[in-house]
């Protein structure tokens, strides 16, 4: 007795079927904006209507009056459409057709039947091409074009061949540049990518190793990889962080002092817990402030002569600052909200992390005390802890990859 399979297999079959037959055979949506497939367009037209004017009028007096090869449209999809990669670069283009179109010449010579010869010479041509750095598609249909056309006139790889191509790779040169895609475009050579820090996985070295391995020919330079690799990691490093708040990250509850801390008291917090700021409160916990190591040493040094060792003579004014005066009456600082910094850079609880990023890399900060909604001081965030949340950030990044 045979068993039969309940309705919904055969209901959902179908679709993983669809499903598959689409990701094999269904390109993804990975098109370029509409302005660019229209100037991509727009340039194909105009580059092979100023080739088609200008060989025309030097004159059909080539092999059967060809002035204009039909591989040369290929040829402007390239240049236009994709005018950074390999393919498309000048090199590859002249070198490419021209050659090809020797190659397709000698085998059209030959006499070799046709069946035999076409395959033969895209085949001669491929292998030519990449062994010179050339590839371009276009040229594999240069060479069938001169075996199936039986071209054997001597003048085909310079008119039309070599000629078209120049005056197309000249118009995407003029056009690609002034629409803003230079070309010819650089193609960098193995090992001269960039190397930013913080992105591991697009080293230089570990590149070349993918792509060796891959060992397939790609449509892009190897530069343009590395900086897609690059920005790729940036934008993943930017997402991760920016998921972050101060909250998550800052160090909480923050060791304060108030106005009337003596300084002693005050500097012994900084060495007992070994840190270089400690906010200011008052009693409500309200921010007035903040006292840095360097207020210490800049308020120690004030009014001090120079003298011979100048490492001890701070130390010994260091320590005449921090210790108490007897009485009332005092011609120094006694207390921390007398050498306290009273501008303060502050941020709220719930500010993205990634806000802080230009306080720490580039305004000079080491320190930004976080306070809740009331204003009231809640932690402090450190470069230290910035970098612990970028670092991991980074290091998630490579174990997701």
């Amino acid at each position: 007795m045979t068993a039969s399979l309940p309705p919904s297999h055969h209901a959902h079959a179908a679709p993983g079927w669809v499903h598959r037959a689409r990701a094999l055979l269904w390109p993804a949506s990975t098109l370029p904006s509409r302005k660019e497939r229209l100037r991509a367009a727009f340039g194909a037209g105009i580059g092979l209507l100023i080739t088609a004017v200008v060989c025309h009028a030097l004159g059909p007096a080539g092999p059967a009056n060809l002035w204009l090869m039909a591989p040369l449209g290929a040829s402007a999809v390239l240049v236009f459409a994709v005018p950074a990669g390999p393919m498309a670069q000048p090199w590859a283009a002249l070198g490419g057709n021209t050659l090809s179109s020797l190659i397709g010449l000698g085998l059209a010579f030959s006499g070799i039947d046709v069946q035999w010869a076409g395959p033969l010479a895209v085949c001669l041509a491929m292998a030519c091409m990449l062994a010179l750095r050339c590839l371009h598609p276009p040229g594999g249909a240069v060479a069938l074009t001169a075996v199936l056309t039986h071209t054997t006139h001597w003048t085909f790889p310079i008119f039309p061949v070599f000629t078209n191509t120049l005056l197309l790779v000249c118009a995407g040169a003029v056009y690609n540049s002034l629409t803003g895609r230079p070309y010819p475009h650089p193609q960098g050579a193995p090992g001269s990518g960039r190397r930013d820090l913080g992105t591991g996985p697009a080293e230089p070295d570990a590149l070349s190793e993918v792509l060796r391995r891959y060992n397939q020919v790609l449509d892009v330079s190897r530069d343009d990889l590395e900086a897609l690799l690059h920005e790729t990691e940036r934008l993943a490093y930017r997402e991760r962080l920016s998921a972050l708040r101060c909250s998550n990250i800052m160090s909480a509850p923050p060791i304060t002092v108030q106005f009337g801390t003596p300084l002693q008291e005050a500097w012994n917090l900084l060495a007992q817990h070994d840190i270089k700021a400690l906010p200011v409160v008052d009693r409500y916990q309200h921010l007035v402030g903040i006292v840095t190591r360097a207020d210490f040493m800049r308020h120690a040094q004030d009014g001090a002569q120079r003298t011979g060792n100048e490492v001890r003579a701070m130390a010994e004014r260091l320590r005449a600052l921090l210790r108490p005066t007897p009485g009332t009456d005092s011609d120094k600082a006694e207390v921390v909200g007398q050498i306290m910094t009273r501008q303060v850079r502050v941020a709220s609880a719930d500010r993205a992390l990634i806000d802080l990023l230009p306080l720490f890399t580039e305004g000079g900060h080491h320190h930004i005390p976080i306070v809740s909604e009331d204003r009231k001081l809640v932690g402090i965030l450190t470069q230290s802890d910035f970098l612990r949340a970028w670092s991991r950030a980074v290091h998630d990044g490579w174990r997701q990859g």
